[in-house]
Parts: C-alpha cells; structure tokens; sequence
C-alpha cells in the first residue's frame, strides 16, 4: 500500500476511536463499573470465580469483600500451574502467554498471565490510542508519511510445557497486526534480537535509512541509541538525520532526569513527547494532551482500578473505587484484569491531578522509597529534586540509586546516593547542598528530620564512574528493553553492589 494512502486511511480510522473515549471522559464511573461487571460475570465458572462466588452478580462492595488483596507471590502457585497446562483457574480462556518480569526488585522471575482479551483488549487498543490521542491534538501530524523507531525488549520468546515466556514487548511483536509492523523500525527479527550491542549496531542499520517520524522507547535506553546515531553520522542534533521527526513516546521510567538532555538532540520548539504508563499486567495512563505531565487513566481496557492511600498501606489496607478517590492523596494501584488478575497490588503508586477526566501522575513504586527514619522520601521527590539541580548546577545525570546510611551507634543516620553523570558537576559539595535543600522543600518529612542534623545527617554523594549503571545491569543479564534501575531502595542491598563495582 502507498505510503500517503496508508497514511490517509490510518489516520481516519484512529481519529474515529476518539469518539470511543470520549464517552469513558463523559460516564467514567459507569464505564468502569461495566468494566468490573464483565469481568465477574465472564469469570464466574472458573477455579477462582467459583471460588468467591462470582455466580452471585457481585456488585463492587461484595467483591471488595470476597477477593483477597494479593501480591505475585500469593498468586505464584495457580500461575505456575497454568503454565503447566491447566486452564480455567483465573480466567476462562486459554492462556500461553506470560510475560516474564523485567524488574529489578529481586532476582525472583515473575511470570505474568497474557490472556487474548489483553492482547486485542488492552494492549493494543492502548497503542492505537496513543496514536488516537496524539493525532487528535495535531491535526497537521504526518505521523504515518514515516515509521516509528521503536526500541522494546532484548529477549526472544520461550516455550515452557506448551506455553511461552519472555519480555511484554517479545509477546507484543510476535503477535503484532500487519499495519503496526508495516509502521514500524527496526524489524521484528532485530527487535527480538538478544545481544544488547549487537542489536543497537542492528538497529541504526536499519533505521538511518528509513524516514523516522517518531520514536517510542525507555529514556535511558533510548538515549543510549540517540546519541550512538550522532557518533556514527557526525551530526550535531537528530534532525539532521531524520528531519521529519515530530514525536516521542517515552514510559518505562520518570523523564525528568532526561528531558533536557533530549532537548538538545531535538531543537525544535514544536517537537513533541507524549508519556504512557503501561507494565506486564497492563496498560493503565496516556498523555492525552501536548505539553503535559499529567495522564489520563484509560477506563475501558478491561482493567477494574482500585487504590489504596499510602498511609495505611502494609497495614489495615482498604482499597477504594475510583470514585473515592481524591486529588493529592498519593495511592498504591490495584487491579483487576482481562488476564485474571483479581485485586493484585501492582507495586506502582499515582497520585490524582484531576477527577473531570481523571488524571493521574506516576508518584513512584510501593518497594521504592526510603522511609528508614520516617522522611518517606519517594521517587517523585527524588525526581523533582534532580530536576532542580541539574539546571541550577549545568549537570547531566545518566542514571542514578540511593539508599539508607543507617544509625551507628551515636553516628546519625543519612542517605547515601550514586550518580552516574553525563555532564558532571563542578563541585560535588555544593551539588550535594543543593540536593539536600531541594529535598527539604518538597518532602516536609525529610526536613523534619534533617532538622538541626538530629536524626538525618547530609546526604552523601558518589560520583559513578562510566558505564557503572550498563555494567550492573550486564551482571545481571537486564541490559536493555524495560530493564530499570531501582532508584530508591529502603535498605543496602543494590547500593553496596555498585559501591563495590565503582571502585
């Protein structure tokens, strides 16, 4: 099919879903009560349904009262036993797909269920949507005259008992309809090629030929590749590659710490980004307007959202609708998905922007925090912080972690950071001053407890050396794709790693 054509055809097929959208935007709490009917109603004669008696039409306050708040580790066994051949334990059709995670919370895989209702249902509506929503904010876009460059998972897909495993986006290009691999840089075989540097030399193959008009990624891996593409052409900024680029989407981790350094391969003033918040389990947030931080929850993926607020989460939880939600009030996610998940804590937290739509920002990770002296430092605050600093101080960070110095006797207690830098500072003394402060006037928590040095003493600040982030990850097999770095952690166990490989 020409290009123009396809061009024409998909546009006007995406734009028509926003009429689709706009009525979860009109009726939202409808919309997802409908949601958490079909899923109770279309599950009710398997293992878990019958189980909680999901025969009886529950409405929302019984299903909250039946179904158990779970965690991957409560529901490991009747995972392991469908990818085993057993079916109809948590959802009625047949599932062979399980998205194998890529975090970096514990060395422990975790297989996530990847039902045929997600894949069409959740997400690649989401991946239209995006598109949808992008395409309705500028209607001059010639999005679909080029390809989109993406940069997914490193993994290939393996068979297990009948059943496959590997990285979401592995799943997502095996099953991938026609017209987003026609849309699309690289190919599906370099996409799924393993060998992190092998493919990176792959993939600017393949792409500096091709008219790129977007690109979709991780932020730290793709400006990895970003600035790969300068060295090899000699160019000062990627429009001289690729000189119709108009997009990126970007998800995965925070882009704060890399918004200008993007800005700066990217010079124009009308270039845009649009952020998406998906995982394993789903995709749940789309940036649904230009110049943005905020995200619109998507309410019509299949997926029943619940949240618990933070200050009693790990203890007394009581998870909440959506329509109870608040604005400000920071919130573990919940949910219950088209895969069969039922009332699972995803780990994530959000905090509300907006409730006419219902928009979100993506506050941190439930495990990812420090909270050692009662300062419930979260990544937001970090984020935030680095931000500031990078400006005031003309630095550029690359990646980042940091953890607890914890009490010694009558030695005080503090934090302990390392920061790989692509520009660094000048003076490490006053970036950490700056950073100390920075984090004082966005978490009240932390300056009360940096107080007079009575319980938090000055943070500390290493300076990691090249590549120190890209060769711990390398350790442990995790370059590449959707493969973070945890940024805050509660105790040692990640920093002392990297202390050790920094020296």
């Amino acid at each position: 099919m020409p290009i123009p054509l396809f061009n024409s055809i998909a546009s006007w097929l995406l734009r028509k879903r926003y009429h689709q959208i706009e009525l979860f935007l009109k009726y939202p709490l409808d919309v997802q009560s409908e949601v958490l009917s079909y899923l109770i109603d279309f599950s009710k004669d398997t293992v878990m349904g019958k189980q909680h008696g999901f025969g009886d039409r529950l409405k929302y306050e019984a299903f909250r009262e039946r179904v158990p708040l779970v965690e991957y580790e409560d529901i490991a066994t009747l995972i392991e036993r469908t990818r085993k051949g057993e079916q109809n334990l948590f959802w009625p059709t047949n599932i062979k797909w399980f998205a194998k995670s890529s975090g970096t919370t514990n060395a422990k895989s975790k297989f996530i269920p990847v039902s045929s209702e997600a894949l069409e249902d959740c997400h690649y509506k989401s991946s239209k949507d995006l598109l949808c929503l992008y395409l309705n904010n500028n209607e001059n876009s010639q999005l679909f005259t080029g390809k989109s460059l993406r940069l997914g998972g490193s993994k290939e897909l393996y068979e297990d008992s009948g059943s496959f495993f590997g990285d979401l986006s592995a799943i997502l290009i095996d099953n991938m309809p026609l017209w987003a691999e026609f849309s699309s840089t690289p190919s599906n075989k370099v996409s799924l090629m393993s060998e992190w540097d092998s493919k990176l030399e792959a993939i600017i193959q393949e792409s500096l030929t091709e008219n790129v008009t977007s690109l979709a990624g991780v932020p730290s891996w793709m400006l990895v590749l970003l600035n790969d593409v300068l060295e090899r052409t000699g160019s000062e900024h990627l429009f001289q590659v690729w000189e119709n680029l108009e997009v990126y989407f970007h998800g995965g981790v925070s882009f704060a710490p890399y918004r200008d350094q993007f800005k700066k391969l990217l010079p124009r003033r009308n270039f845009n980004y649009y952020e998406t918040y998906n995982a394993s389990e789903g995709f749940f947030a789309i940036q649904d307007r230009n110049n943005s931080e905020d995200l619109l929850l998507m309410l019509d993926y299949g997926i029943f959202y619940e949240f618990i607020p933070m200050d009693v989460y790990g203890r007394e939880e009581l998870a909440i609708p959506l329509w109870e939600v608040e604005i400000g009030v920071n919130y573990a996610l919940v949910i219950s998905t088209n895969a069969g998940l039922w009332r699972y804590k995803i780990g994530d937290t959000v905090r509300f922007t907006s409730k006419n739509p219902y928009r979100i920002r993506i506050t941190g990770r439930t495990k990812h925090h420090i909270n050692a002296f009662g300062e419930e430092l979260i990544i937001e605050n970090a984020e935030q912080a680095l931000k500031q600093i990078c400006i005031k101080t003309d630095t550029e960070i690359m990646d980042y972690t940091a953890a607890p110095i914890f009490m010694n006797g009558s030695e005080k207690g503090g934090h302990e950071w390392i920061i790989e830098f692509r520009k660094p500072p000048k003076d490490v003394a006053y970036f950490t001053e700056f950073l100390d402060n920075a984090l004082k006037s966005l978490n009240s928590d932390y300056e009360a407890k940096r107080y007079n040095n009575m319980t938090l003493g000055m943070p500390t600040v290493h300076l990691g050396r090249k590549n120190l982030f890209r060769d711990w990850l390398a350790s442990k097999d995790k370059l590449g794709g959707q493969h973070k770095i945890p940024r805050l952690s509660n105790e040692r166990t990640y920093i002392e790693e990297l202390l050790q490989m920094n020296n």
